[in-house]
């Protein structure tokens, strides 16, 4: 594979650089840079701030109001925006519902919901996991009951990410209990200010509530929300996996991380510290086997971005660069942890929403979250599909 970058997406790269710097906010981005509470007019201010220059959408061809990038140009475009401290795009319209609705959604569907999508105006969460249905999607049992134009949701999801912001969820609904659960499902989309449709906040390890439970009590539903057939909810399923996992992977997030693991270990005086226990060594030793698996999964990326571009099912190599990206969070998480030491325990909500973030003696301002972001990043190798499920898929799929 030829690394190097042609002079044209060099120039690419740097209209992008330049754009960003003059428009992201200093006040989103000293809060990235630091790993601080991100509001959800912090996150929506940038969406829209995207929307507004038409990039939100920014791997959407151009029939559908995206710039038409090709792959490269979307790698360089996530890159700059998170180096320069950008918040991470939530996913959840324009890289997942989006492209369904664009494949499987008809032109009424598309001249609907793409461009609240696309400005960023319309919050969309994700109703996939259910209690007992989490990496085994297709045992979900939220109900969907066909009542003429209407559909009657019953049921339940957990799990949901950012969904006390929800406006719109889409929904892998049960339809029928004939043959195999997978062609049962359907996919629907819901509007979340609807009569019987409640929301509980989960508290998190960390403190925070990320996660929700979400509940269905009798929610009608306008028929002229479900995407595509009924009963073919999971082809459409597997085709927004293939976005999510590659979301997941998050590596150009890991790549301005781990610079500022390497800011950490420098500031804290770790740099060249000894290591004892099963990874004993120079801590900074640590931080370079880090950095080539962070190299390794941005080549994994790149092939899944190519596959993409020329047509071709990239779904299994997604389920890996899910692995190796949710392992690697989780080691510099780990890694920062460490590095502060007793200067990454103090984690006081109350404090930190007043903006103390450790003021005292040692404390630098982003050792106070290096706890909590720890505890928060175990989740990463259960949610989207948990590592060990992947790996049975990527056994069976790929090594046969």
């Amino acid at each position: 594979m030829d690394l190097a970058f042609t002079p044209e997406e060099q120039a690419f790269r740097e209209d992008i650089r330049a754009w960003v710097k003059d428009n992201l906010p200093a006040d989103i981005a000293h809060k990235v840079h630091n790993a601080l509470r991100l509001t959800r007019d912090d996150m929506q201010r940038w969406a829209k701030i995207l929307g507004k220059k038409g990039w939100l959408g920014h791997g959407w061809p151009k029939e559908f109001g995206g710039p038409g990038w090709n792959a490269v140009q979307k790698h360089l475009f996530e890159e700059e925006c998170a180096l320069a401290g950008a918040p991470r795009v939530v996913p959840f319209g324009p890289v997942m519902v989006a492209p369904v609705i664009m494949a499987f959604g008809n032109k009424a569907q598309q001249e609907r919901f793409l461009p609240g999508i696309a400005s960023g105006d319309v919050w969309w969460s994700q109703g996939y996991s259910e209690p007992g249905s989490g990496s085994d999607l297709a045992s979900v049992k939220c109900r969907a009951e066909r009542q003429g134009d209407t559909y009657i949701v019953n049921g339940q999801k957990t799990w949901t990410t950012l969904g006390q912001y929800g406006e719109w969820i889409f929904c892998l609904v049960r339809t029928s209990n004939e043959g195999k659960p997978q062609t049962g499902i359907s996919f629907l989309l819901i509007d979340m200010k609807s009569p019987g449709v409640t929301v509980r906040p989960i508290r998190l390890l960390d403190g925070e509530c990320e996660v929700n439970e979400v509940w269905f009590d009798n929610v009608e539903v306008p028929a002229e929300n479900l995407i595509g057939e009924e009963n073919k909810g999971w082809t459409y399923a597997k085709h927004l996996l293939s976005h999510e996992r590659t979301n997941i992977a998050d590596v150009n997030r890991a790549k301005r991380e781990l610079e500022r693991l390497k800011r950490i270990a420098k500031a804290e005086g770790v740099w060249d510290s000894t290591v004892d226990g099963p990874s004993a060594g120079r801590f900074r030793d640590q931080i370079a086997l880090l950095e080539v698996d962070v190299v390794a999964l941005e080549m994994l990326v790149l092939r899944v971005l190519s596959a993409e571009k020329s047509g071709k099912n990239s779904l299994d190599i997604a389920g890996l660069l899910k692995i190796k990206g949710s392992e690697i969070q989780q080691r510099y998480a780990e890694l920062m942890m460490l590095a502060a030491g007793p200067f990454a325990l103090p984690f006081i909500e109350e404090a930190m929403e007043a903006g103390w973030q450790g003021n005292f003696p040692g404390g630098e301002v982003a050792n106070a979250p290096l706890a909590s972001t720890y505890f928060n990043m175990r989740k990463t190798t259960i949610y989207g599909g948990s590592n060990e499920v992947q790996r049975n898929i990527v056994a069976q799929t790929v090594l046969g």
